[in-house]
């Protein structure tokens, strides 16, 4: 289920890791297979896998 949510995210669009906040904002750089990779503030890129995690779009930045 968390697979399908995350599906939508395209690059450029901004998110949160719901388990990691101290991370900040990052920014999707791509969505490829079911792997996120985010550029996040705090923490640099990271390959997200979308069955795992759900990541919070933020449409207010």
């Amino acid at each position: 289920m968390t697979e399908d949510l995350n599906s939508m995210l395209e690059p450029g669009m901004v998110v949160r890791h719901p388990d990691a906040p101290d991370w900040g904002m990052g920014q999707v750089q791509s969505n490829v297979k079911g792997k996120v990779t985010v550029n996040f503030r705090e923490m640099g890129k990271v390959v997200i896998d979308s069955s795992r995690v759900m990541l919070i779009p933020v449409f207010d930045t």
